[in-house]
Protein backbone atom coordinates (compact mmCIF):
# COMPACT_ATOMS: atom_id res chain seq x y z
CA UNK A 1 0.00 0.00 0.00
CA UNK A 2 1.27 3.46 -0.87
CA UNK A 3 -0.32 6.76 0.17
CA UNK A 4 1.00 10.23 -0.59
CA UNK A 5 -0.27 13.73 0.03
CA UNK A 6 1.22 17.22 0.02
CA UNK A 7 0.19 20.69 1.06
CA UNK A 8 1.59 24.16 0.38
CA UNK A 9 2.04 26.23 3.53
CA UNK A 10 2.53 29.99 3.71
CA UNK A 11 5.11 29.86 6.49
CA UNK A 12 8.91 29.62 6.60
CA UNK A 13 10.27 26.05 6.35
CA UNK A 14 11.96 26.36 9.76
CA UNK A 15 8.65 27.22 11.44
CA UNK A 16 6.91 24.30 9.78
CA UNK A 17 9.81 21.97 10.63
CA UNK A 18 9.56 22.87 14.32
CA UNK A 19 5.87 21.91 14.29
CA UNK A 20 6.43 18.79 12.22
CA UNK A 21 9.14 17.34 14.44
CA UNK A 22 7.09 18.09 17.58
CA UNK A 23 5.28 14.77 17.19
CA UNK A 24 3.79 14.91 20.70
CA UNK A 25 1.61 17.81 19.48
CA UNK A 26 0.32 15.96 16.42
CA UNK A 27 -2.88 14.87 18.20
CA UNK A 28 -3.74 18.61 18.43
CA UNK A 29 -3.53 18.81 14.62
CA UNK A 30 -5.07 15.54 13.40
CA UNK A 31 -7.94 13.31 14.47
CA UNK A 32 -5.95 10.26 13.32
CA UNK A 33 -3.89 10.31 16.54
CA UNK A 34 -4.94 10.26 20.18
CA UNK A 35 -1.52 10.54 21.81
CA UNK A 36 2.18 10.42 20.93
CA UNK A 37 4.92 9.78 23.48
CA UNK A 38 8.58 10.36 22.60
CA UNK A 39 10.56 7.51 24.15
CA UNK A 40 14.05 8.83 23.30
CA UNK A 41 14.99 12.50 23.45
CA UNK A 42 15.87 14.58 21.59
CA UNK A 43 13.71 13.59 18.62
CA UNK A 44 16.38 12.69 16.05
CA UNK A 45 17.85 9.75 14.14
CA UNK A 46 17.26 6.56 16.14
CA UNK A 47 14.57 8.09 18.40
CA UNK A 48 11.45 6.11 19.14
CA UNK A 49 7.91 7.30 19.73
CA UNK A 50 4.80 5.42 20.82
CA UNK A 51 1.78 6.43 18.74
CA UNK A 52 -1.78 5.85 19.95
CA UNK A 53 -4.41 5.97 17.21
CA UNK A 54 -8.18 5.49 17.45
CA UNK A 55 -9.25 1.83 17.28
CA UNK A 56 -5.65 0.62 16.77
CA UNK A 57 -3.09 -0.83 19.17
CA UNK A 58 -0.30 1.54 20.22
CA UNK A 59 2.68 1.28 17.89
CA UNK A 60 6.33 2.20 18.38
CA UNK A 61 7.91 4.12 15.51
CA UNK A 62 11.69 4.45 15.07
CA UNK A 63 13.27 7.38 13.19
CA UNK A 64 15.36 5.87 10.38
CA UNK A 65 16.36 9.08 8.56
CA UNK A 66 16.59 12.63 9.87
CA UNK A 67 17.77 15.81 8.14
CA UNK A 68 17.22 18.89 10.35
CA UNK A 69 14.84 21.41 8.73
CA UNK A 70 14.19 19.06 5.83
CA UNK A 71 12.91 15.55 6.36
CA UNK A 72 12.44 12.65 8.68
CA UNK A 73 11.38 9.08 8.06
CA UNK A 74 10.21 6.62 10.67
CA UNK A 75 9.27 2.99 10.63
CA UNK A 76 6.94 0.75 12.59
CA UNK A 77 6.88 -3.04 12.52
CA UNK A 78 4.09 -5.37 13.52
CA UNK A 79 3.31 -8.97 12.65
CA UNK A 80 3.33 -9.22 8.87
CA UNK A 81 3.52 -5.47 8.19
CA UNK A 82 6.27 -2.86 8.04
CA UNK A 83 5.00 0.71 7.79
CA UNK A 84 7.27 3.56 6.71
CA UNK A 85 6.23 7.21 6.95
CA UNK A 86 8.31 9.97 5.34
CA UNK A 87 7.81 13.68 6.02
CA UNK A 88 9.54 16.14 3.72
CA UNK A 89 9.63 19.94 3.65
CA UNK A 90 10.60 21.70 0.42
CA UNK A 91 11.10 25.49 0.44
CA UNK A 92 9.16 27.47 -2.17
CA UNK A 93 10.39 30.63 -3.92
CA UNK A 94 7.85 32.82 -2.05
CA UNK A 95 9.34 31.92 1.36
CA UNK A 96 6.80 29.26 2.19
CA UNK A 97 7.13 25.53 1.75
CA UNK A 98 5.51 22.35 0.56
CA UNK A 99 5.10 19.50 3.04
CA UNK A 100 4.82 15.98 1.63
CA UNK A 101 3.83 12.84 3.52
CA UNK A 102 4.31 9.38 2.10
CA UNK A 103 3.18 6.23 3.84
CA UNK A 104 4.13 2.75 2.65
CA UNK A 105 3.07 -0.59 4.09
CA UNK A 106 4.75 -3.80 3.01
CA UNK A 107 4.54 -7.40 4.06
CA UNK A 108 2.16 -10.34 3.75
CA UNK A 109 -0.49 -8.68 5.96
CA UNK A 110 -0.19 -5.16 4.50
CA UNK A 111 -3.57 -3.72 3.48
CA UNK A 112 -4.23 -2.58 -0.07
CA UNK A 113 -5.38 0.82 1.29
CA UNK A 114 -5.00 2.49 4.69
CA UNK A 115 -7.94 1.88 7.03
CA UNK A 116 -7.56 5.32 8.60
CA UNK A 117 -7.79 7.09 5.21
CA UNK A 118 -11.58 7.25 5.31
CA UNK A 119 -11.35 9.35 8.50
CA UNK A 120 -8.48 11.51 7.25
CA UNK A 121 -9.12 15.18 6.39
CA UNK A 122 -7.10 14.58 3.20
CA UNK A 123 -9.74 12.08 2.05
CA UNK A 124 -12.57 14.60 2.27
Amino acid sequence: MHFETSVDIDAPPETVWNLLKDVERWPDMTASMDRVEILDRPFALGSRARVHQPKLPATVWTVTAFDENGTFTWESRSTGVTTTGAHEITPTPDGGCTVRLTLDQKGPLAPSSPSWLAASPAAT
